[in-house]
C-alpha cells in the first residue's frame, strides 16, 4: 500500500501541475505544425517538460508527443543514439558529448535537496542545527560519520544512519556528489530507482536519509512529501540552521536558488539536448519553450533564467 500510494502521489503531482497551467494563444500568423516528438531522460525535467508538451499541443495538435523519464544519463544516451529527438538532462554537457553532437539549451534551474525521515530519532536536533556539508561528505562518500549520533553531538545515540542514492545514472545524483567533493560514482548507500523511490525508503525508513530532484522534494502543493523533511544544510558552518537555510517550502527553496543563497552545487541548470542544431517542428516547439512556454517555468516551482540567459538559448536555437 505504501509503494502505491507514493506513485499515486508522484503521479497527482504531475496531474497537478499541469492542470494548473494557464493556456497559451495561438500565433498570429496562423501556422500549423505536423509530427512527432520523442522525448526522453532526466526526472527533474518530466513535470515541465510534460506540461509545455500539453500547452503546445493546444497551439499544435497535430503535433504528438512521446515522453519518458528515466534519467539524464539515459536521455544522453538516447540523444547520442539519435533515439530520440529531445534528451532532457540535468546536468552540464561533457566536451566529449558535444563532440558526438549534442546540441545543449538552457530552459531553467533547480536544485538537489537532502531530505530525512520525518520520524528520524533526532529530527529536532538536525532541524535545529542542520548539518555542515563537511559532515555529508562524511556520510555520503567516505562514511567517516555513519550514526545519527554523531550527527548532533550526541555519541550516547547510536543509531545506524540508512543511506539512499540512485540506481541509474541521473544528474541529481551526480551534482549531489559533485557538491560533497564528488560524483554520482562515489556516492555511498543502498540504490533506488528515481525521486520516487529515494522518498518511499525514506517514508518507510525513520533512519534513512537521501537527497531528491527541487520538483519531488516538494511533493504536492508546498512541502515535503508526507513523512519527509528538508534536511538544513548549515552552509555557515555555525552549528544552527539560520531562517534562510529552513528550506521547508517550495517558495522558500525556490527564492534561495535564484538568488544564489542556496549554493551551485546543488543548484544546476536544466537543458534540453539535441543531435545537432534543431530543425523543423523540434525547432519551433524549442523556439516556443523560450518564449511562450517559459510562463510554466515559476508555476511549476522551477527558478527562472534572466532575460539575457533566455536570449542566448533563443540565440542558440534559431
Amino acid at each position: 500500500m505504501r509503494k502505491t500510494k507514493i506513485f499515486l502521489i508522484i503521479g497527482l503531482l504531475l496531474s497537478q501541475l499541469v492542470n494548473a497551467c494557464t493556456s497559451v494563444s495561438a500565433p498570429s500568423n496562423g501556422e500549423t505544425l505536423q509530427g512527432e516528438i520523442i522525448v526522453s531522460g532526466a526526472f527533474a525535467l518530466y513535470p515541465l517538460i510534460l506540461s509545455w508538451s500539453e500547452e503546445f499541443q493546444k497551439v499544435h495538435p497535430d503535433v504528438k508527443f512521446n515522453i519518458t523519464s528515466g534519467g539524464a544519463g539515459k536521455g544522453m544516451e538516447d540523444i547520442l543514439a539519435q533515439k530520440v529527438d529531445i534528451g532532457m538532462i540535468s546536468r552540464e554537457t561533457t566536451s566529449d558529448e558535444i563532440a558526438q553532437g549534442a546540441y545543449p539549451i538552457l530552459v531553467a534551474k533547480d536544485a538537489v535537496f537532502p531530505m530525512i525521515s520525518a520520524q528520524n530519532p533526532v529530527v529536532s536536533d538536525l532541524l535545529a542545527s542542520g548539518v555542515s556539508r563537511v559532515t555529508l561528505a562524511k556520510i555520503f562518500i567516505s562514511g567517516e560519520v555513519n550514526t545519527w549520533g554523531q550527527v548532533v553531538g550526541k555519541p550516547e545515540i547510536t543509531d545506524e544512519i540508512h543511506v539512499y542514492t540512485r540506481t541509474e545514472t541521473c544528474g541529481a545524483a551526480e551534482i549531489w556528489g559533485k557538491f560533497l567533493g564528488g560524483g554520482q560514482t562515489d556516492l555511498l548507500g543502498d540504490g533506488r530507482f528515481g525521486d520516487s523511490g529515494i522518498i518511499r525508503a525514506l517514508v518507510n525508513d525513520p533512519l534513512g536519509i537521501g537527497y531528491s530532484n527541487q520538483i519531488y522534494a516538494y511533493g504536492l502543493g508546498n512541502v515535503p512529501p508526507t513523512g519527509t523533511l528538508i534536511l538544513p544544510i548549515d552552509l555557515n558552518g555555525n552549528n544552527q540552521a539560520e531562517p534562510e537555510e529552513i528550506l521547508d517550502t517550495r517558495q522558500k527553496a525556490t527564492a534561495a536558488v535564484a538568488s544564489g543563497l542556496y549554493p551551485a552545487p546543488p543548484s544546476r541548470f536544466l537543458y534540453l539536448v539535441t543531435n545537432g542544431k534543431p530543425e523543423g517542428v523540434i525547432q519551433a516547439f524549442l523556439e516556443w519553450v523560450m518564449v511562450d512556454g517559459q510562463i510554466l517555468v515559476d508555476r511549476l516551482g522551477y527558478v527562472q533564467l534572466s532575460n539575457e540567459q533566455l536570449d542566448a538559448s533563443l540565440q542558440e536555437i534559431q
